[in-house]
């Protein structure tokens, strides 16, 4: 497939492609890391909301509403990488896909919402994991699960549980569970 197209792995749009504007930083989650990390969360996640912060092409917001999130709230900085998530969200007429233009620490910081599941993919070259798990669980639902990727295995500070773990290349990917106790 080519570099700039990313195919939606399972749910109402599978085998979908999506075409994104390609960015240094933008590495769209690998089909076979998608794959386990909806395996891990269950297939079906209707009635969920979920948040893709650092969206870049969408891939995972995309993978959650296809497979029936309620809602899937979208966060890209980047002015082209966001538009064309605003057009892949109509080529699927995705209803339950909200795109928000904005820092993704930054909405943090100021969202006031809860969510069931977060995907977080930052830049590799910038290490905003720690920054972005200070700011997160006060946007948790009690049964969270928050999907991180990085250049190497993610040191979680007190509160954090790594739930699932797995490595694909270079790719470090792993779903946490926040521990209420440490709230």
């Amino acid at each position: 497939m080519p570099a700039n197209k990313v195919r939606i792995v399972g749910g109402a749009w599978r085998s979908r492609i999506l075409t994104f504007t390609p960015r240094p930083d933008l590495r769209p989650t690998p089909d076979r890391v998608r794959e386990t990390l909806f395996n891990w969360l269950g297939q079906n996640l209707t009635g969920r909301t979920c948040l893709d912060l650092f969206a870049g092409s969408g891939a995972l917001g995309f993978e959650a509403a296809s497979r029936g999130a309620q809602r899937v709230v979208m966060i890209e900085r980047d002015a082209r990488a966001f538009k064309t998530l605003q057009e892949n969200i109509a080529a699927l007429d995705a209803q339950a896909v909200e795109p928000r233009r904005a820092d993704a620490l930054e909405f943090l910081r100021t969202d006031r919402g809860k969510y069931d599941v977060v995907f977080v993919d930052p830049p590799f070259r910038v290490n905003l994991l720690p920054q972005v798990l200070v700011l997160l669980p006060a946007r948790l639902t009690p049964q969270a699960l928050v999907y991180v990727e990085a250049p190497r295995p993610p040191q979680c500070a007190p509160g954090w549980q790594v739930w699932r773990h797995g490595r694909a290349g270079t790719v470090h990917y792993a779903l946490l569970k926040w521990t209420t106790d440490h709230a």
